[in-house]
């Protein structure tokens, strides 16, 4: 579906609500404003990212059902965008099925990967797509006897344990043996958003790497729906969360056409027009679906330094029903900048220094609260390789001093 363009502020203004407003949303947010968008930025606390540049900027418990609804209704978007997992979900379903407003890429897709149960089911009993073993589980003993359970029907160890819904990794761990599985319970109840006491138990791919492929979903020149793929992101993760991002990730072509057999297989049953970040496990030519994410990624941060329409922009011109191009423009990388600190209004010392690294860009998010392990910034670099790319974003990264003010 095509959105005319009106004029921000007018009558005639196309409307664009995000859910959710951290620095992924920021991004979103000035690729859509730089299309003459109206913006409403929606966020759980004030002052979040992408509110600071917004056009307007709301703050609701957006797990709130009966506030989520009143204010879509009072603030009349053209379309809302999902940007969190934590969302009230079943209400943007009845809101799109009464034609109140569209949900990116639609509101079953919001429904369905907002917690890691739905989206598993759907790829690997409907869908069909490789997947490591997996159980859920609702308490402690639940997880012991998946992993346990005889005849070759228990996980075993080593596993992976998550909450059914979180982000950024929180409340993920490996579990190595049984001295492990009550401190990943923990761990896991710790870090779960909403769904508390549900976990799901993976058993460990011995992979050899794993990527993201961000796959869109866009017009063509006739108005039908057309699959791309940006080249893939290889990352590396620390507790399920991402610490650094390179694109491209060499991959030999017959897992490169498996990977993406599998991400638009997902993509296409999601359904809807947008980017999709699908994480993938590759060990060889085999190739595993792990998550997908309908929006953009936190590794396809890279995309930045790399392509000629980073990820956000790709979004934000899917939504629209307008062209998008995945070319590649240079090999880069990123690499996260963490708090350090746990205190409000930090300050950033050798912004400068981090500058003088070849190549190298610097985005700083503006979140007003530091944690010791928050991401509040990433280093870009372009290079003309990889390696290069990887080594000067980690140096202009590990530059950056935040400190309390």
């Amino acid at each position: 579906m095509t959105t005319p363009l009106g004029t921000p502020l007018s009558p005639h203004a196309t409307r664009v609500m995000l859910l959710g407003s951290g620095e992924l949303g920021k991004e979103v947010l000035i690729a859509l404003q730089r299309l003459g968008v109206e913006t409403i930025a929606v966020d759980r606390y004030e002052n979040a990212p992408g509110q600071q540049v917004a056009h307007h900027a709301r703050t609701i418990t957006m797990s709130d059902p009966a506030q989520l609804k009143a204010l879509i209704e009072a603030e009349k978007p053209h379309l809302v965008v999902p940007e969190i997992e934590a969302i009230a979900t079943p209400m943007l379903q009845e809101l799109e099925s009464a034609g109140v407003v569209r949900v990116i890429p639609t509101a079953r897709a919001a429904r369905l990967t907002m917690d890691r149960e739905g989206i598993r089911r759907l790829a690997a009993e409907t869908l069909g797509v490789p997947t490591s073993p997996y159980r859920f589980c609702d308490s402690l003993e639940e997880l012991q006897a998946a992993i346990d359970a005889e005849n070759g029907e228990g996980i075993g160890y080593p596993c992976i344990v998550k909450p059914v819904m979180s982000s950024s990794g929180k409340g993920q761990s490996k579990i190595d043996g049984p001295a492990d599985v009550k401190k990943a319970w923990d761990y896991a109840m710790a870090g779960g958003r909403v769904s508390h006491g549900r976990v799901i138990v993976e058993g460990f791919i011995d992979f050899d790497y794993e990527i993201t492929l961000l796959t869109v979903r866009a017009l063509d020149a006739k108005a039908s729906v057309q699959t791309q793929f940006c080249e893939p992101i290889g990352h590396v993760q620390v507790s399920g969360d991402y610490v650094e991002s390179w694109q491209p990730h060499p991959m030999s072509p017959v897992a490169l056409k498996k990977a993406q057999q599998i991400a638009k297989a997902v993509a296409d049953d999601l359904g809807g027009q947008g980017l999709f970040g699908v994480e993938l496990f590759v060990k060889g030519e085999e190739v595993w679906f792990s998550e997908v994410s309908p929006r953009p990624h936190d590794t396809g941060m890279v995309t930045m330094a790399t392509q000629w329409q980073n990820e956000f922009e790709l979004h934000a011109r899917a939504i629209l029903g307008l062209p998008v191009d995945t070319t590649l423009k240079s090999a880069g990388a990123s690499a996260v900048i963490y708090g350090g600190v746990d205190a409000t209004g930090i300050v950033f010392d050798g912004v400068a220094d981090a500058l003088q690294v070849h190549g190298v860009d610097i985005r700083l998010f503006g979140k007003p609260e530091s944690f010791v392990k928050r991401r509040m910034g990433v280093a870009l670099a372009h290079a003309p390789d990889i390696d290069t790319a990887r080594a000067n974003a980690k140096e202009a990264a590990s530059r950056v001093k935040p400190r309390k003010a």
